[in-house]
């Protein structure tokens, strides 16, 4: 085994000890009794007796204390015993079998959504390259589809495709039917996810000095096109697999609204009622699913590089060139003057004003997006709640984005703890770490940037690793440059941007995140006015008024596309005459 697979190795067994150790120990983190909570799980009606929750411990073995049941669980690990649930008594192992493939299923439909919303968005950029006019294509348009709240996608398709049209069932696990609502819903935001990141990709590639010599030779477009998709994806595949992964156990809201019995759901139910077997065996489940995407990634990965990784003699895309374009500087300014015109008009107004004889009116001169179901004005609460949903989620994506770049230039030490991160839903270490510092926006703060480097650092190190072995780099050494030369002129330029635009990207999903952690209670608190909160809300009551679900819908939405086109403003893909 060589040094780079020991310390990969050494790396993923310390994330999965630290993983373990901490659900291990969540009831006592927590700091409530869980005899009383598991008491609560098993019989809501059941007083709350000392001898009750006496013979609660004797049963469960809590008198032994954490160390001993998180020796104990390891112990009958190893013999393939994952334990009984403490609240039905049943074993551990079939449940978290059964939800595990309702999982993969739903991942599996997801996945081919995404794909065929990333083909999409990406294949006019592809044809125009084909033909020699490299630009982008989908790029703002998948920016805001990876922007598009899940849950509130999967309440809009429950009413409409379900209830209102009556073409598919709205709830359930019978039969592949029930796939395709709950697939939508989640596979077109990661679609735009995919899409975004090709559509990034594809300019440079076709900016190659091969693709010009193909055309000259009279190489066919559908040639041309394959031969740059497949250039352009030993970069992408890490994070295929990362959005597999995040398919199957950030599927929590939609598997909840779909009624889904997925592994997601489970490890959720377990957590709340702190039935610490069944929330250990679904959570190593997950863990597991991303160990195998991340090796299966990897290796896809280098079948893809072939030999010339290894012999160091790839040629890296050309760089992005910066020209300032008119159209490019207008499109941000506009949508940032639409979105600062929303929050600075919403601030005049009062987001804690209970109106009840006003409660959901239409949007008028006096309440210009409408009122929820309190009486409160949308827009006010827009406003308000603008500092909360953006403001945090930019620190969370700054932070993201610089630690991630560290690790990139350490790929064998970061991949292990990303695969093991990335596995984890959200949902998941939003609990653990409210157990320790309490619910708040500080701990889904960090919850969240716990959980958003992975991609981010799979990323970086994809690029570094084809950027070090590129036969130009190799030229720099043999006369003598210095590494540190290489480092900040070379390296560092063909790294930062591409994984800072992806950064930016990231950027609604992660408010995103911290809104669904607040919808569980894990984040901001009512009646506090974030937009994560608002559409959780109004996701009761999204069919009778639409528009207050809609409102903090579309400020996302031009949040994507502000942060895109933010990233590409002023610049323009043209073929450059080196490296």
């Amino acid at each position: 085994m060589s040094a780079a697979a020991l310390r990969s190795g050494l790396a993923r067994v310390a994330a999965l000890a630290a993983v373990t150790a901490a659900v291990g120990l969540l009831p006592w983190l927590s700091g409530r009794d869980p005899a009383l909570t598991v008491l609560r799980a098993r019989s809501a009606e059941q007083e709350p007796t000392r001898e009750a929750l006496a013979a609660v411990r004797r049963d469960l073995g809590l008198d032994a204390g954490a160390l001993a049941l998180l020796g104990d669980w390891l112990a009958g690990l190893v013999r393939g015993d994952l334990g009984r649930s403490w609240v039905s008594g049943t074993e551990v192992l079939p449940s978290v079998l059964t939800g595990l493939g309702v999982s993969l299923t739903l991942m599996g439909a997801s996945l081919l959504v995404a794909l065929l919303v990333a083909a999409a968005l990406c294949a006019p950029a592809l044809v125009r390259g084909a033909r020699g006019r490299v630009s982008g294509g989908g790029g703002a348009v998948a920016a805001m589809l990876a922007a598009v709240p899940e849950f509130l996608l999967a309440t809009v398709l429950l009413i409409v495709v379900g209830v209102w049209c009556g073409w598919l069932p709205t709830s359930g696990w019978q039969g592949p039917v029930h796939l395709v609502l709950p697939a939508l819903a989640m596979g077109i935001p990661a679609g735009g996810i995919v899409g975004r990141l090709v559509d990034d990709a594809l300019p440079a590639v076709f900016g190659e000095r091969w693709a010009g010599l193909w055309r000259a030779s009279g190489v066919t477009n559908g040639r041309i096109a394959g031969a740059a998709l497949r250039r352009a994806l030993p970069a992408l595949v890490p994070q295929l697999g990362l959005v597999a992964v995040g398919l199957t156990g950030g599927a929590v809201a939609v598997e909840t609204v779909f009624a889904v019995p997925g592994l997601g759901r489970t490890a959720l139910g377990a957590a709340k009622s702190q039935d610490l077997p069944l929330l250990q065996g679904s959570v190593l489940a997950l863990l597991a699913l991303g160990l195998a995407a991340g090796a299966l990634a990897h290796l896809v990965r280098r079948r893809l590089l072939g030999p010339g990784l290894k012999d160091a003699a790839l040629s890296l895309p050309a760089p992005v060139v910066a020209e300032p374009t008119r159209l490019r500087r207008a499109v941000p300014v506009l949508l940032g003057a639409v979105l600062a015109a929303a929050i600075g008009w919403g601030l005049l107004g009062d987001p804690y004003r209970v109106d009840t004889a006003g409660r959901l009116t239409v949007p008028s001169l006096a309440h210009p997006l409408g009122t929820d179901a309190l009486g409160r004005d949308i827009l006010a609460r827009l406003g308000h709640g603008a500092a909360a949903t953006v403001g945090v989620a930019v620190a969370v994506c700054v932070v993201s984005f610089l630690f991630a770049l560290a690790l990139g230039f350490l790929p064998n030490v970061s991949t292990g703890a990303a695969d093991i991160a990335n596995a984890l839903p959200p949902v998941i270490v939003g609990i653990l770490v409210a157990a320790v510092l309490g619910p708040g926006t500080a701990g889904a703060s960090l919850a969240v940037a716990l959980v958003s480097w992975p991609p981010l650092a799979a990323h970086a190190a994809a690029l570094v690793l084809e950027t070090r072995a590129a036969a130009y780099l190799t030229a720099q050494r043999a006369i003598g440059a210095p590494p540190l030369w290489i480092l900040t002129r070379h390296i560092l330029p063909a790294v930062a941007g591409p994984v800072a635009r992806h950064a930016v990207l990231r950027l609604p999903g992660i408010a995103l995140a911290l809104a669904s952690l607040g919808f569980l209670g894990l984040g901001a608190q009512p009646p506090a006015p974030e937009w994560g909160l608002m559409l959780d809300e109004s996701r009761l009551y999204v069919e009778r008024a639409p528009w207050a679900a809609l409102a903090p819908a579309a400020a996302l939405a031009l949040l994507a596309g502000l942060a895109v086109s933010l990233s590409t403003a002023g610049l323009r893909t043209r073929r450059s005459t080196g490296p």
